[in-house]
């Protein structure tokens, strides 16, 4: 298996001109926060953190991206012009691409095993995910795994603060 994660099912873009891939993002470091407009830890911590992410590090260095994963009420927030109002009125302006459905569900969720939202998912500057995690991470966790990626392309998969040496590649099946 490749230490390459596996691209992004994007059904939809808002907030870029172009398609993203994350082979189009490699030489930088990228956050993507999975969320749903309608899952109250998105709102409250999920998106607000992804937002402080892009106002702390150069554009350059870390990208940010929002994928918007959803599984539950369709009706009230699959819609890319739902989407868009949600991402005007919370001033939202980082790239944000709509997860491709199938019969089973969305699909780059199913590929990242990801549990629910929000899930964040950190990826060092070789496209290799470094942190994969379901619920909200703690601002000062998630900086140091971002300031380690971006200084050396590895980053703690448990915050223990131990000192021990980061992970070498995180999956959806754990980290090694």
């Amino acid at each position: 298996m490749s230490d390459a994660a596996p691209e992004w099912a994007i059904a939809h873009w808002l907030n870029t001109h172009a398609p993203i891939t994350l082979a189009s993002l490699r030489g930088r470091a990228v956050l993507a926060v999975a969320f749903q407009m309608l899952c109250p830890g998105c709102v409250s911590q999920g998106l607000p953190q992804a937002q402080r992410a892009r106002a702390m590090f150069a554009e350059g260095d870390l990208a940010v991206i929002g994928l918007h994963t959803v599984f539950e009420h369709h009706e009230a927030q699959g819609s890319a012009a739902a989407l868009s109002a949600f991402l005007h009125e919370y001033r939202i302006h980082f790239p944000v691409g709509i997860d491709a459905q199938d019969a089973h569900g969305p699909i780059t969720m199913r590929a990242y095993g990801m549990r629910g939202t929000p899930t964040t998912l950190l990826y060092d500057r070789a496209g290799r995910l470094r942190l994969h995690e379901f619920g909200h991470v703690e601002d000062m966790r998630l900086g140091a795994a971002i300031m380690a990626v971006l200084g050396d392309g590895r980053a703690t998969a448990g915050g223990g603060g131990d000192g021990e040496a980061a992970a070498e590649v995180c999956r959806p099946e754990g980290c090694t």
